[in-house]
């Protein structure tokens, strides 16, 4: 049974003040010469255009105009690894280490977002394209394979295992080249294998590197393969190649002309420029030679002009000039060519790179009598003799510096997350450290050049809260990623958000992080649904209203013999009297306690102060056993934490219609038979299905709560009823959720009732999830999970100002459990985490809270306050006045709690206490004193047990 796809939700933080380019390095660069359009493919997962008038008059001109940012879209989560341009320049075909295979028509008429054209289950890193109007693209991945894809959304039409064995480690893929129907890749094997692209058959395989293959080039014919290896070597089967542009780490960018060369030793090879860092692409077009490195810059250098010639000072003559253009088949010339009226360029010696022939393939022998060949092949020595003989020093490039630069941006390589699960710290490529808030998505801090340690010492905080969200700046921002099983697991209080409206807000009064930025990235959304139920429930009591005004029924049906016992008469005057309405009035749901502090059963490896020894914990909570609870606004129960409900959420629950199985539910008691049906319901109806089906009778209304009768007639009713239901498919996303909303409205009217039809669609309020304003450019993506291939996909992308018009793209990406929570305010079930603590008097000063059987080990949420166990002491240890005084003191005030002899602040959390005073495992010992500012209860008798209070298993809180 395959694992059904989760889905998540990511926000992505806005950059202050950042404009348009990239963030991080750049892997990719693809040039459109029609156009004169220049994309590149970064790290930050971006694909931008940048229109470059790359005109040839001024290719020689120290100054380049400047390049200019066309369009850009976050196309991936990832880096992007490659890219190259298909379908004659049309499209743009991404690789990234998000797994997935992307294409991306810049050109539409209609903005578009890259579309998923395949997935890999590892980083893709290479692409290859046999042609500019192929229908096809081949990408190689970390997963060892080489998968063809169709551009027309076919999906995979070839997968070849590149590594022949599946036992082999090294069979990734980092190069990938395809001319015609022949296909050469390589990788950590250091062999190159040839394929055949049409059958997936391996042709032959060249071997001579030692080292990671990075590259691979096959000419037009596609009988010549040029590779470049991590071994710091080029090597080429036949050289019949004109001119290559190559790099390497160490940012040097050379140009090497083999043209007329029968010798790979004889070609000219030339430093064009040097980058400071490792150069991951070079492309060369309209005279310039773009470079991208690990930089979020793009330079573009002035390429060498071919006719320049390279001058040896002192020599014979038959050393003094070595042109680029002897290489072409053409008699020398008699006298300088001019290029832009001026003559030929002169390229320094130190500009030329020694080839040494590390590697000879066998090359065809032809015999030559043209005499421009025969000038550059004899008369003119090899460079490599004449640099022998020459002192030149080191090499220089023929350019210092480029023409024209594309600036990137500054983006966050590094982050780390606060104790508070709230706050995280980044660190830039330019070395600044900005602190972030989550919750407002904005920067909120910053500390300038700084180490990272340094600053989270200053401002982080002892506290512990749950793991709500994973963060990650790989795309230089900070995303925020949010997963069903785990989002809704932090709390935080209230007075500790430092929020500035406070008015809604009982004491104590806690809110979920994940809940509170849901409700508002998505606010926009819920407006939007808001106001599409009110025009649908006004169409839908407008449509009924006309169908009840249509001719009276006749008064009476005459129905034929009743031979299964049936009820006689439906339309009977006594008919609510045999099937009375199940009660759906002014009702609160009965609130739960399983938050109180509870009496928990002894530790068996406890004996402290005389305290007997127990076995296991158990909570006090008679009313409601622990167990899983669906989390809702209703649902909490009435304790120090939440406010009661406000009569608003009190007359939603009241006038939200039921269905009749909600109804059956509250009056009606069920059989272990029905029970075991129940249960089959709620999996056949599930939240986790891929599709929902649900029954509704279609005359709704009414249950019976008599006495069931004799079996044959409860399975003959039963057969009856199922052959008047009507099935409806509810669809597992967000829209789901509208559907079920709807389908209780007609269940409504079903009901023959005549009121206006109140909202089922209930947001949370502000006393749960207050206002909060987030950036409106704040990034939304929805992903979905693809078990078959280990990746995820993008399912939605957007920004809290357009979720909002994009409702109907969200209904249909968004999962189910979304929709729930922002419309139903309903969170997925989920088990509390408690903390199991022993309390004893120190010293024995005051009396002690154990009960007759001297337990004194109880359990309690892990969010609750050390404020609070003082108020269970102290309502343990003296009589409560039936009127309080409100200028009293607290029991925090005169009352004191230590742990491993460390003072506790009212504030800490039991989850605090035991991360960071604790420190070990079992149960948490806390000794409660007096801090003398009360001395009546320091008068009191010590050691003196006092009992529960009557009436009351544990003190809520």
């Amino acid at each position: 049974m395959a694992r059904k796809a989760r889905h998540r939700i990511s926000y992505v933080l806005p950059l202050a003040n950042a404009s348009g380019g990239h963030r991080l390095g750049v892997n990719g660069l693809a040039y459109d010469a029609e156009n004169s359009v220049l994309y590149s493919g970064g790290r930050d997962g971006l694909i931008c255009a940048w229109t470059s008038d790359a005109d040839e008059v001024k290719i020689y001109e120290e100054k380049a105009p400047p390049s200019t940012l066309h369009n850009q879209i976050q196309a991936h989560t990832h880096w992007v690894n490659d890219i190259l341009l298909t379908r004659n320049d049309t499209a743009l075909v991404s690789a990234s280490s998000d797994t997935s295979v992307k294409v991306w028509r810049p050109d539409a008429q209609e903005r578009q977002i890259p579309t998923t054209i395949g997935l890999h289950s590892d980083y893709v890193k290479c692409l290859a394209s046999p042609g500019p109007n192929a229908d096809w693209v081949a990408s190689g991945a970390l997963d060892h394979k080489i998968r063809v894809w169709d551009l027309n959304g076919a999906g995979e039409r070839l997968c070849i295992n590149s590594g022949e064995d599946e036992t082999n480690a090294k069979g990734s893929v980092y190069a990938l080249s395809v001319r015609g129907s022949v296909m050469a890749s390589g990788g950590p094997e250091s062999i190159v294998r040839v394929w055949d692209a049409r059958t997936g058959k391996r042709i032959t395989k060249f071997v001579g590197h030692t080292d990671n293959i990075r590259d691979i080039l096959i000419n037009q014919d596609g009988d010549t393969v040029m590779t470049a290896s991590s071994d710091q070597t080029v090597k080429v089967c036949h050289p019949q190649l004109a001119i290559i542009y190559s790099s390497d780490r160490s940012g040097l960018v050379a140009k090497t002309d083999l043209r007329g060369s029968s010798d790979w030793d004889e070609g000219l090879s030339l430093s064009v420029a040097q980058e400071y860092e490792g150069v991951n692409k070079v492309i060369a077009t309209g005279g310039y030679v773009w470079t991208a490195t690990s930089n979020s810059s793009i330079n573009r250098w002035g390429d060498i002009p071919p006719n320049g010639e390279v001058h040896i000072p002192d020599q014979p003559s038959h050393y003094h000039r070595y042109s680029a253009s002897s290489r072409l088949r053409v008699p020398p010339p008699t006298s300088p060519t001019a290029i832009n009226g001026i003559g030929k360029p002169k390229i320094p010696l130190r500009c030329v790179l020694r080839i040494p022939n590390a590697s000879e393939y066998p090359a065809p022998s032809q015999q030559d009598s043209d005499p421009a060949a025969l000038y550059s092949s004899v008369n003119v020595r090899k460079m490599s003799e004449a640099m022998a003989e020459q002192d030149v020093g080191p090499v220089v490039p023929y350019q210092e510096l480029p023409v024209a630069t594309i600036q990137g941006q500054q983006g966050l390589i590094k982050h780390v997350m606060l104790n508070d699960k709230r706050r995280v710290l980044t660190l830039d490529t330019a070395g600044e450290v900005l602190l972030w808030d989550l919750i407002r998505c904005i920067p909120v801090q910053a500390f300038g050049k700084r180490q990272l340690g340094d600053v989270l010492d200053e401002v982080n905080t002892v506290e512990s809260v749950a793991n709500w969200c994973t963060v990650d700046t790989r795309t230089g921002r900070l995303a925020c990623i949010l997963e069903e099983n785990y989002c809704f697991d932090a709390e935080m209080y209230a007075d500790e958000l430092h929020l500035e409206d406070t008015s809604e807000l009982k004491d104590d009064s806690r809110i979920n992080l994940g809940k509170w930025i849901l409700r508002y990235l998505f606010a926009t959304l819920i407006e939007e649904e808001l106001a599409r139920d009110e025009v649908y429930r006004r169409q839908l009591q407008l449509k009924h209203s006309r169908k009840i005004q249509r001719a009276p029924a006749p008064p009476s049906i005459q129905l034929p013999n009743n031979k299964l016992g049936l009820r006689p008469n439906l339309q009977s005057e006594n008919d609510s009297l045999i099937t009375p309405r199940a009660s759906n009035g002014n009702q609160v749901p009965m609130m739960t306690s399983t938050l109180g502090i509870g009496v928990a059963t002894p530790h068996a490896g406890l004996a402290m102060n005389g305290a007997p020894a127990t076995d296991q914990a158990s909570t006090l909570e008679k009313t409601s056993p622990h167990h899983s609870q669906s989390r809702t606004s209703m649902d909490k129960p009435k304790d120090y934490f939440s406010a009661n409900p406000t009569a608003s959420t009190v007359s939603d629950q009241q006038a939200r219609p039921s269905t009749p199985a909600e109804d059956s539910s509250e009056t009606s008691t069920q059989s272990p038979v029905d029970g075991e049906k129940e249960e089959k319901a709620k999996e056949g109806t599930t939240l986790f299905g891929k599709r929902f089906r649900m029954n509704f009778p279609k005359k709704l209304g009414r249950t019976s709560v008599e006495v069931k009768p004799p079996a044959a007639d409860e399975k003959a009713e039963e057969s009856d009823k199922s052959e008047e239901k009507e099935e409806r498919v509810i669809e597992d996303n967000l829209l789901g959720t509208i559907q079920r909303v709807r389908y209780r409205y007609e269940e409504t009217l079903h009901d023959g009732s005549l009121q206006p039809l109140l909202p089922g669609i209930n947001p949370s309020s502000k006393n749960e999830t207050p206002l909060l304003e987030l950036p409106l450019h704040t990034t939304i993506i929805i992903q979905e999970d693809r078990p078959d291939s280990g990746g995820v996909t993008d399912l939605y992308r957007g920004t809290v100002r357009s979720v909002g018009h994009d409702a109907d793209l969200v209904e249909r990406a968004g999962p189910m459990w979304l929709g729930d929570l922002l419309l139903q305010n309903q969170t997925p079930p989920k088990e509390i985490s408690k903390v199991s603590f022993v309390l004893m008097p120190y010293q024995d000063l005051l009396p002690s809270i154990a009960g007759a059987d001297g337990n004194s080990r109880l359990n309690a949420n892990r969010m609750l306050r050390a404020k609070k166990i003082c108020a269970y002491v102290a309502e343990r240890i003296e009589p409560q006045p039936e009127h309080p005084d409100p200028s009293g003191l607290k029991p925090e005030e005169y009352l004191e709690l230590y742990c491993q002899d460390k003072l506790v602040s009212p504030n800490t959390t039991l989850a605090t206490l035991r991360a960071y005073i604790w420190k070990t495992g079992g149960d948490v010992v806390l000794y409660y004193k007096s801090n003398g500012r009360k001395p009546e209860v320091e008068g009191r008798l010590s050691g003196k047990p006092l009992g529960d209070p009557p009436g009351a298993e544990g003190v809520p809180f």
